[in-house]
């Protein structure tokens, strides 16, 4: 068992993580950052990144984080790969332990855990997952052009995605396992006159058909779950779109959630409900969840515990 006492603990990697820890070493507070189950978050499982600014060409999710952590080293951040497992955030200064038997104290967290995609369970989206499968559009919609895709779910969130693919996609299927979408009206609305939308109503998908080398997805086996028959749809592409869930267990009933528990912030800030607790990328932000988002936030984040700690 170790014991850290620093002046900034940041929990999570990822761009937000690395973004913050960088901030805060320039500002000369040496700070430790534990990575978490999942070293460089989810940018780690995608494959070649196009909307990241700096980088001309395409570059691997993996090789982007990977190049974030050296630089965060570089500058002088603390990496530790551990799990926080247990927080205290009701007294100053904070504590947290890991799944390592390791103590962490600090004036000022920066909460940087993330959010995880919900996915179908199968095991052919597993096997596909980078090759074929994606939970986000605005990231990988544009290496679909020309071609056809499906996006599976029947809330806001697939009604958009399936709608932002048509600019790309030759066409669009969208599979409900309902015969009613639960998206808003006027996303609906939209949808339906879309001519590269066609949807597939009752339906859940069974299996992701693809070929082994290269490996790439070629279809899916979807059910008709009223009368059990089934078919195949030729498709390049699968965005799996049924929701997020923020990593936020560890502190619900400690700090303020939203009622999709994402840890609420203040204003345009990062500050939480805790004087002292700051909270950066897809853990606080159910609307975007973009690198480039969380990497801004990050530095927000950072500010913003820089200048708390200055005030006390």
């Amino acid at each position: 068992m170790a014991e850290y006492k620093r002046k900034v603990l940041i929990i999570g990697s990822g761009p937000a993580g690395y973004t913050a820890g960088i901030y805060i070493a320039r500002a000369g507070l040496k700070p430790i950052l534990v990575s978490g189950a999942q070293v460089g978050g989810q940018l780690t499982i995608t494959t070649d990144v196009e909307n990241f600014p700096g980088f001309p060409q395409p570059i691997a999710g993996g090789l982007l984080m990977e190049n974030m952590r050296q630089q965060a080293l570089a500058v002088g951040v603390e990496i530790v790969d551990d799990t926080i497992i247990e927080a205290d955030f009701s007294k100053r200064p904070f504590i947290c332990n890991s799944e390592n038997h390791n103590l962490y104290s600090a004036e000022a967290v920066i909460l940087c855990t993330g959010a995880s995609a919900r996915w179908l369970g199968i095991p052919s989206e597993k096997k596909f997952l980078g090759f074929g499968v994606s939970a986000c559009a605005t990231c990988d919609g544009f290496f679909y052009r020309g071609k056809d895709v499906a996006v599976v779910g029947g809330g806001n969130t697939a009604v958009e995605e399936a709608i932002y693919l048509t600019n790309f996609a030759r066409s669009v299927t969208l599979i409900h396992r309902r015969d009613q979408l639960r998206a808003d009206k006027a996303m609906q609305e939209k949808l339906f006159k879309n001519h590269k939308i066609s949807i597939e109503w009752d339906s859940i998908i069974e299996e992701v058909l693809g070929n082994e080398k290269p490996l790439g997805v070629t279809g899916l086996k979807i059910k008709n779950v009223k009368d059990d028959s089934s078919k195949i749809l030729n498709i390049d592409g699968l965005f799996v779109a049924i929701g997020h869930k923020p990593n936020t267990d560890l502190f619900k009933g400690q700090i303020a959630l939203d009622n999709d528990g994402y840890i609420a912030t203040k204003g345009k800030s990062c500050a939480t409900s805790i004087p002292g607790i700051f909270a950066a990328g897809d853990v606080q932000d159910p609307n975007y969840r973009q690198a480039i988002v969380a990497a801004g936030t990050g530095c927000i984040a950072a500010l913003e515990a820089e200048r708390f700690l200055m005030d006390k």
